[in-house]
């Protein structure tokens, strides 16, 4: 039997992926709005949206985390890979994840959240 069980998995990527994705919008926002772009509003909506998102998904995160008596830590990072430790009540599970996984994982996710914020917003504006 593992000694963390694999309902808690997700939830332990989420403490990991949620603080990179936000940290990435949020240096995003910043070059939006400063930069050269005509017409910002539309970018850094979506940009915020997508925070919203993210964050209300990391609240959800850290509230299981919390119940579940579980802790992230990250131990270390080389030019390969980041260590982790998952500790779940007392117990501690070490997990590698390679950087190139972690970045290409992290641009995924990004995605699949603009796709969402997308979904929740209008579409077909400009009828003629």
């Amino acid at each position: 039997m593992p000694l963390i069980p694999g309902e808690a998995l997700p939830y332990f990527e989420n403490m990991i992926y949620l603080p990179i994705i936000i940290s990435i919008l949020e240096r995003d926002r910043e070059v939006i709005e400063t930069s050269s772009f005509k017409l910002k509003g539309p970018y850094i909506n979506i940009v915020e949206n997508t925070l919203k998102t993210v964050r209300a998904d990391l609240k959800e995160t850290n509230n299981y985390a919390r119940r579940k008596n579980m802790k992230l830590i990250k131990r270390g990072k080389d030019g390969t890979f980041t260590e982790y430790a998952f500790i779940q009540n007392g117990y501690e599970d070490k997990r590698r994840y390679m950087n190139i996984r972690l970045r290409n994982r992290t641009e995924e996710l990004i995605s699949i959240y603009f796709a969402m914020v997308e979904s929740q917003g209008t579409r077909g504006v400009a009828t003629t």
